[in-house]
């Protein structure tokens, strides 16, 4: 681990980037080949962020995190894909789904089945789609009717598009799908930002080309923070490394100062920060933040999100004629994928745990959570195959507990100043300190593809800074 003496010259770098997710990566590989002096520190103990990948059998690995892109819309992933020579593998979107609804009782559907009165989930996607258009990505404060859309709640929102049970059940789903809220704890204004980011609302849910969920990597996400780790100075990289101090002065020739909880203290030109804006009170910023950006970081919310994932000998829902898809109204999982890999033998379902109900499901001990969410597992797809048999492994990934990381993507709720007043400042610098990260992205916010391009942005500004 580096540990460079603050008082030595040479020790002074170019730019220090903060956080060794994929944006923060992406930072520091373009600054690296551009020749400047750099160095990433980060608080876990390995890089990639929200991105993890585990070995899970002999030959297979499954993503606890990030997981899918596609080869259109997420061009920037895409060409990460092709420039490592990481093989990928199409989303499966073939066979029946299982639905469980808010009494508990499951059953075989169609897989483009949608809960509700069909017409009407529609029709909501139609509406919020179209509003999302109107927003203003690069101002939301400036999208029309800004004001009174982030002082109601996504849930009024819809409300007022059809108050009935189907859309307080869509308003629902939708945030904590993506973000890990219900639709009252977040404005209607942030989600509609999120909605555009992701290419509109029919792009977000979907698992076919264009879609959110269309492409995997067969041994895992992580292998391209990984390889983009490689392309940096080994000593660049310091792991386990929480910031507690960034210090600005006021010369503008005078470098900055970062302190960190290891004891070790760093000089640089630039500072890129690469954290979620919630986790940003956990540093004590000199001169403080100004308040447009301390306002965001009191008021942000991380939502709930974790992943369960079952693995099998045999591919025994394929064999039975489902897609491996459950959405559920009740119990800890909301909905699950088929994550499997049939090249490596490797037969995996991902469950996905969000929002309210996954923080209930949290406050249970560990043997308590695996049977409330392998007892929910088989009890639906019971409803359509005889014998579900037991998982070879299990793995289990409480996102929100990680201190570092949390949730997928920050949220705004409503009724603040939030995104009305200041959701443009995300991405503005703070005098030599520079901001990345998915959530500050304008093309699929909260996504891998937002990250990196929200480091090509960070490293843009640091080049233009630096005069390179």
């Amino acid at each position: 681990m580096a540990s460079p003496n603050a008082s030595s010259a040479d020790s002074t770098y170019d730019a220090i980037i903060i956080g060794a997710g994929i944006s923060g990566l992406i930072v520091a590989t373009v600054l690296h080949a551009a020749g400047l002096k750099i160095a990433v520190l980060e608080a876990t103990h390995r890089v990639g962020g929200k991105i993890l990948s585990v070995s899970s059998t002999e030959t297979g690995f499954s993503d606890l995190g990030a997981t899918w892109i596609n080869d259109s819309t997420m061009s920037e992933m895409w060409k990460l894909t092709r420039k490592y020579g990481i093989e990928t593998e199409i989303q499966r979107v073939e066979g029946d789904n299982v639905a469980q609804d808010a009494d508990g009782g499951a059953k075989r559907v169609p897989y483009d089945f949608v809960p509700g009165e069909r017409e009407l989930v529609f029709k909501l996607i139609q509406i919020v789609s179209e509003e999302a258009e109107k927003t203003d990505l690069e101002s939301p404060q400036s999208s029309p009717d800004a004001e009174r859309l982030s002082k109601m709640t996504f849930r009024e929102y819809c409300r007022d598009i059809s108050n009935t049970e189907t859309a307080k059940v869509f308003a629902d789903q939708i945030p904590a799908a993506f973000v890990g809220v219900n639709g009252d704890e977040v404005s209607a204004l942030c989600m509609l930002h999120y909605i555009k980011a992701g290419q509109g609302l029919e792009a977000l849910i979907s698992d076919h080309k264009d879609g959110g969920q269309y492409i995997r990597a067969r041994t895992g996400m992580q292998t391209i923070p990984k390889r983009l780790a490689a392309e940096l100075p080994p000593s660049s990289l310091v792991l386990s490394t929480p910031v507690t101090s960034i210090t600005q002065y006021p010369s503008p020739t005078q470098p900055c100062r970062v302190e960190t909880s290891t004891g070790h203290t760093f000089i640089a030109h630039r500072i890129v920060l690469s954290t979620p804006t919630p986790l940003h009170n956990s540093i004590s910023f000199t001169p403080p933040l100004p308040q447009p950006r301390q306002i965001l970081a009191d008021t942000a919310v991380l939502g709930y999100y974790s992943k369960v994932v079952f693995i099998f000998a045999h591919p025994w829902w394929r064999d039975a004629g489902l897609s491996g898809t459950i959405s559920a109204l009740t119990g800890p999982i909301s909905f699950t994928r088929d994550t499997s890999i049939p090249a490596d033998d490797h037969w995996a379902i991902s469950c996905f745990i969000v929002g309210p109900r996954g923080r209930e499901w949290s406050k249970l001990s560990n043997l308590e959570r695996y049977d409330a969410a392998w007892g929910q597992f088989k009890k639906c797809f019971r409803a359509a195959v005889e014998n579900v048999p037991e998982p070879l492994k299990t793995f289990e990934m409480e996102w929100s507990k990680e201190e570092f990381l949390g949730g997928p993507c920050p949220v705004i709720p409503a009724g603040d100043e939030g995104v009305a007043v200041v959701g443009g400042e995300l991405d503005k610098p703070f005098g030599k300190v520079h901001f990345v990260g998915t959530e500050t992205a304008t093309v699929w916010r909260g996504y891998m593809e937002g990250a990196v391009r929200s480091g090509q942005r960070g490293a843009r500004e640091v080049l233009d800074a630096l005069k390179m």
